[in-house]
């Protein structure tokens, strides 16, 4: 069965919009969910990861991955430390990358 393309969009929670409110271990989370990311690339699920820059209330990050099914796109998305910990909120869609700089 071919693998289908998912995206989903990472949002810091309120809290999280001001760098004065993050702490060490918070720090720890994003360095496991930055590892989580690294993991699925190496796995071959990643197609790509990036973040805007700065970090306020239009902060938003995105992922986009390849999974065998809903199902399990939606479970790669709630495994990730940084959705699974709380410090971001996720949403995640079908998606289909349409072109792309090789």
């Amino acid at each position: 069965m071919e693998n289908k393309q998912f995206i989903y969009v990472l949002k810091p929670k309120p809290y999280y919009q001001t760098e004065a409110n993050w702490t060490a271990k918070d720090e720890e989370i994003i360095a496991r969910h930055f590892k989580y990311l690294q993991d699925l690339l190496a796995e071959g699920k990643l197609i790509l990861a990036g973040k805007t820059g700065g970090l306020d209330e239009h902060t938003f990050g995105i992922v986009i991955f390849e999974a065998s099914s809903p199902g399990e796109a939606e479970k790669i998305m709630k495994n990730d430390p940084a959705v699974a910990e709380g410090i971001m909120t996720a949403v995640l869609f079908p998606y289909k990358v349409a072109i792309m700089r090789k």
